[in-house]
C-alpha cells in the first residue's frame, strides 16, 4: 500500500494506548495516541489524512460515542471504532448509529481480531473514497458530455440554418433556371439526364417527367447524344444542328464538382428553322 495509513487511538489509560501500539508494531501504520476526547479532536485538526479512529467508551468529560459523533460531523470519511467493557454494551450499541460507528469491540479484546477489524476498516475507508472519486469522475464526465451535447445541438442548429439558406438559394436558382430563354440539360457520364429546364423540353419535345432521370440515348435526338460524347472526350464543344425541325446551337462543357463529373449543355434556338 503506497499511501501512509494513520490511526488515532484515544483512551484515558496510558497502558491501553501502549497495548494498542504494540498490537500494530509490525504493521506499516502511523499510530497517533491521545489521552482524552479533547486531545483527540486537536490531533485530528492538526494531522491530515487520519483514516481510522479507535476510541474507548468510558472517558472523563466527553465519552467515546459523543467523541466519535463529533469526529463523524467534522471528518465524516474516517472509519470509527469504539472499545468498551461488557458492562457498557447496551449503552454503546444504542448509541452506535448516532456516531455512525463502524464497529464495537468489547474489552478485553483479542489482538488478532482487533488487527483484522482495523484491516477491514482501512479497506472500507479505501472503498468509500474510491467510490467518491468514481462518483466525482462520473459527474465530471456527465458534465462534459452535457456540454458536448449542448455544443452539438448548437452546431446542428447552425448547420440546419445553413441548409435552409442553401435550399432557398437552390430553389431560387432552379426558378431562375426554368425561366432562362436558353435550354439547359445536365448529364452525368453514364448518360442519365439529371437537370433540365422548360426551354430544353420545348426544344427537344416531350415532357419534363418523361425526360428527367432517363438515359439520354432513350429520350434525346441521336445527334445530341453524339455531341455529348464529344464534349465528354474534349471537355468542351460547340455545334449547330437541327432538332425537331429547328436550327439549334448546342454548346457543351465538362465540369467536375465535389469529385463528380458531369456535362452541361446549353441549347439556343437560331433563326432560320428548317421544317
Amino acid at each position: 500500500m503506497n499511501e501512509s495509513i494513520r490511526i488515532l487511538c484515544v483512551d484515558d489509560e496510558q497502558n491501553v494506548l501502549r497495548s494498542l501500539e504494540r498490537i500494530f508494531i509490525d504493521d506499516d501504520y502511523d499510530i497517533l495516541t491521545a489521552g482524552s476526547s479533547e486531545e483527540g479532536l486537536s490531533l485530528l485538526a492538526e494531522t491530515p489524512g487520519v483514516q481510522v479512529v479507535i476510541s474507548d467508551y468510558r472517558m472523563p468529560g466527553m465519552n467515546g460515542v459523543d467523541f466519535l459523533k463529533e469526529v463523524c460531523n467534522r471528518w465524516p470519511d474516517t472509519v470509527r471504532i469504539v472499545l468498551s467493557g461488557y458492562a457498557d454494551t447496551a449503552a454503546v450499541v444504542s448509541a452506535i448509529n448516532e456516531g455512525q460507528i463502524y464497529k464495537f469491540v468489547p474489552k478485553p479484546w483479542n489482538d488478532d481480531e482487533l488487527r483484522m477489524t482495523v484491516v477491514k476498516a482501512i479497506e472500507t475507508f479505501m472503498l468509500h473514497r474510491n467510490n467518491i472519486e468514481l462518483a466525482n469522475e462520473l459527474r465530471q464526465k456527465n458534465e462534459e458530455l452535457q456540454h458536448l451535447n449542448e455544443n452539438l445541438e448548437l452546431l446542428v442548429m447552425e448547420r440546419n440554418s445553413e441548409l435552409v439558406l442553401q435550399n432557398r438559394a437552390l430553389s431560387h436558382a432552379q426558378n431562375i433556371l426554368q425561366l432562362l430563354p436558353v435550354g439547359v440539360i445536365g448529364v452525368v457520364p453514364d448518360g442519365v439526364i439529371v437537370q433540365l429546364n422548360l426551354e430544353a423540353v420545348a426544344i427537344i419535345g416531350g415532357g419534363m417527367d418523361t425526360i428527367l432521370g432517363e438515359k439520354m440515348d432513350d429520350v434525346l435526338p441521336p445527334e445530341l447524344c453524339t455531341f455529348v460524347g464529344k464534349v465528354l472526350a474534349d471537355k468542351y464543344g460547340c455545334v449547330e444542328m437541327i432538332i425537331s425541325g429547328e436550327k439549334v446551337q448546342a454548346k457543351g462543357i465538362c465540369i467536375i464538382r465535389d469529385g463528380q463529373q458531369g456535362i452541361v449543355l446549353a441549347l439556343n434556338r437560331l433563326a432560320g428553322a428548317t421544317h
